[in-house]
């Protein structure tokens, strides 16, 4: 995972819920179907009037789900016969295949052992490119991408270049009534998911068939279907970035944080501090100044303690340890406000003070945008487990990378997530009595990408003394990934189908490789005049004279005439000549410093896959070598530097590499046809697993094609050894 739009943008987005306390902007905003739970009658949304609306339309749903029902009969026939009860995916986002099978060897996962047994595991091949969002969507949707139309984190702006989310669109609201000081906004603003082809989830609502879907990658904003369902990845904080977190200090800032934080001044003042937290626009307000909370800290030096307080709240701290959640209320205008939760750190009480706040994260009792389905879905589960993050990449990876906060720190605060996240999951299982369940757990790659660096010698990232203290890291995640899966097998029943799968491995990320530096070295990539190639988001760039750039984790466009707003490579002959000519010097192109090849093969796009959205792929996806990946400089758009450099970050573990390295995991407590499984055979297996037959546009094929009945109270099958040999001859 990566988080490259930390920064908030230049034309903040209006949060949802400062216009969607009126009558008429709740009526829009509040979903068709309610869902029924302990606690989730009434949503709770700060005020009076949504309160209303709120259980006005749960009751007209209820008056008009008969008629729903006949209308469902008469579009999709009755409910297809089921061959098993309930389909629960265990989703480990990352889950290495050789790291998994030395611990089996070596006895530390009895879990995953006994699930092999009483059914198969197998390497489950990713996607091209192997990264989060790409995979999940195909995941998801049993397509590739061009049928799906996410091809990475990041897409690019036709006309300025500049990358934007591939995933969310998030318009403005444009038209507004003045009342005094005050405008109303008189339209909510357009939120768009851009991912494309109906996710099984939805196939399998139309035919009346319940899932709940917990923290899947790309599901934001949250599809509508018959079911629920909790955001993940691309969930913005309260601030419309993908995370940013806050340092208040007193030490003297030398420079800006390149990556996902804000550092903030703190003025001495004894051992009081008094400042402000600054939240998110408020467009009630012409000009949209920020909203604003007073925030005073006072520390106690000599007993290592502080006390800070935030508006209405207030919490005692111990130096180094995390808070609870922490509810921000900021005021918009009479009546309105706007809530996050956050978590505040001490991290030093001596010659200097320093504050750390987490990313503001939703409130998920309150949510400024809308981050479930139905929209009372994540109050509903705030009340049934407590606060928790709604951030779609949640673990301040960024804030480990800039030495603000510190391993154990980063540690608790992802296992912290993790159960969260295991609460919700239990409480979802014990209320299905038949469809599926699928819920993504993160800890696995978000650990890997950080501590990779303590379990390969040499890694130019490794922090000498520690590496001792957190050698055994992933080790330990794996064991604790196998402990939530013994307490999973507890709560199976007869006729449950489990898939536990991740959806790519891991491997080093030794060097970076600098593609807009190569490409400027080879003269594909021209500096405007007086510009070294330092600034970020490739703005140094000279559109009239380059003809290819790199944008996103693997991806390589070409400056296409007509296609880019300054495109100079004609489409047709020159545009493939040239790739043809990009992809042979870049085929094992070699690091001279470590003598080894950094890039195994660039992949032409429009032979990988087909579909209706391959005019928006990358023209080149780059299959990296084991140990490389896109440098930090070429993530962030900055052409100057060397083309190879050494990763000296704690995010020292990566994934975004030739995908043939990279497989995923893939255990299922049945046998399963095919001993070559993809990521995107879950979904049509779930289909047909329901008794319905896969849509033609999907290019996955069900897993249990020759299977034709289950016994999921099997156990004690001699299949490991063999479905583990041929898992351990693919991928290695």
């Amino acid at each position: 995972m990566i988080r490259l739009l930390n920064r908030p943008a230049r034309r903040p987005v209006s949060p949802y819920a400062l216009f969607a306390v009126g009558v008429i902007l709740a009526a829009l905003t509040l979903p068709a179907e309610a869902y029924i739970g302990p606690g989730a009658g009434v949503a709770v949304l700060g005020s009076f009037m949504v309160v209303f609306v709120t259980i006005l339309i749960a009751v007209v749903s209820l008056l008009i789900w008969p008629f729903r029902m006949v209308y469902r009969l008469l579009r999709y026939g009755k409910r297809p016969k089921s061959k098993v009860k309930r389909l629960i995916i265990v989703g480990l986002d990352g889950q290495e295949p050789k790291l998994t099978d030395r611990y089996m060897a070596e006895g530390k996962l009895p879990n995953f052992q006994k699930l092999a047994d009483s059914g198969c595991y197998h390497r489950l091949r990713s996607t091209f490119p192997s990264i989060s969002p790409v995979a999940w969507s195909s995941f998801s949707t049993g397509t590739h991408p061009a049928k799906h139309n996410i091809f990475d984190f990041l897409d690019r702006d036709l006309k300025s270049y500049l990358p934007m989310l591939s995933s969310t669109r998030i318009g403005r609201v444009e038209r507004f009534l003045k009342l005094g000081r005050y405008r109303i906004p008189l339209h909510k603003p357009e939120m768009r998911l851009m991912r494309k082809s109906k996710p099984f989830w939805t196939l399998l609502g139309e035919r009346f068939i319940w899932s709940t879907v917990l923290r899947v990658p790309i599901t934001f904003p949250p599809d509508n279907f018959y079911g629920a369902e909790l955001s993940a990845m691309c969930v913005p904080d309260l601030l419309g970035t993908q995370g940013t977190f806050l340092l208040y200090t007193t030490r003297p800032a030398s420079e800006k944080f390149k990556e996902g934080g804000v550092r903030i001044p703190l003025k001495a003042e004894g051992n009081r501090f008094e400042t402000t937290l600054e939240g998110p626009p408020n467009s009630f307000l012409e000009g949209e100044p920020p909203m604003a909370l007073p925030l005073v800290l006072e520390i106690d030096p000599t007993a290592k303690r502080a006390r800070v307080e935030v508006g209405e709240e207030a919490a005692d701290l111990e130096l180094m340890k995390l808070s609870d959640w922490m509810k921000l209320s900021f005021r918009a205008a009479p009546g309105v406000t706007v809530s996050g939760i956050c978590r505040m750190m001490v991290t030093e009480m001596d010659d200097h003070t320093s504050l750390y706040i987490t990313p503001i994260s939703l409130d998920p009792e309150n949510p400024a945008m809308p981050v479930s389905h139905p929209s009372y879905y994540s109050t509903y589960l705030a009340k049934k487990i407590g606060p928790f993050t709604t951030l779609g990449l949640a673990e301040d990876t960024w804030a480990l990378n800039e030495g603000v906060i510190d391993n154990t720190t980063f540690l608790k605060q992802t296992y912290d997530i993790d159960d969260e996240r295991e609460a919700m999951f239990f409480a979802a299982l014990d209320r299905l009595d038949s469809g599926t369940l699928t819920c993504v757990f993160d800890a696995t790659d978000r650990v890997q990408h950080m501590f990779w660096r303590y379990i390969e010698e040499g890694h130019p990232a490794a922090r000498g003394d520690e590496d001792s203290e957190h050698k055994d890291t992933i080790e330990k995640l794996y064991l604790r990934n196998d402990a939530l899966l013994g307490r999973i097998q507890a709560k199976m029943r007869k006729g449950d189908m489990l898939m536990v799968i991740s959806d790519h491995g891991f491997a080093s990320f030794r060097r970076g490789i600098n593609l807009n530096s190569w490409f400027l070295a080879e003269g594909y990539l021209t500096l405007k005049d007086g510009c070294d190639g330092s600034s970020e988001w490739l703005r140094d760039v000279d559109w009239s004279k380059t003809r290819a750039y790199a944008l996103g984790l693997a991806g390589i466009y070409l400056n296409v005439e007509g296609r880019e707003s300054e495109g100079i490579v004609s489409p047709g002959e020159e545009a493939e000549a040239l790739k043809a000519e990009i992809m042979g010097k870049l085929e094992k192109l070699m690091d001279d410093e470590k003598s080894t090849v950094g890039i195994n093969e660039a992949f032409d796009t429009a032979r990988l896959y087909t579909g209706p959205y391959l005019g928006n792929a990358p023209d080149l996806l780059i299959g990296y070598n084991d140990g490389y990946r896109t440098s930090w400089d070429c993530a962030t758009g900055v052409v100057s530097g060397p083309v190879f450099e050494d990763n000296v970050k704690a995010w020292s573990g990566d994934h975004c590499i030739d995908p043939r390295l990279v497989p995923g995991v893939f255990f299922c407590n049945q046998e399963i046809d095919d001993d070559d499984p993809a990521l995107i055979d879950i979904a049509p297996t779930a289909l047909r697993l329901f008794g319905l037959e896969p849509p033609a546009h999907m290019d996955g094929k069900p897993l249990f094609e020759k299977t034709t009945s289950f016994d999921s109270a099997k156990s004690g099958s001699s299949t490991t050894a063999a479905s583990t040999a041929t898992a351990s001859a693919k991928g290695d």
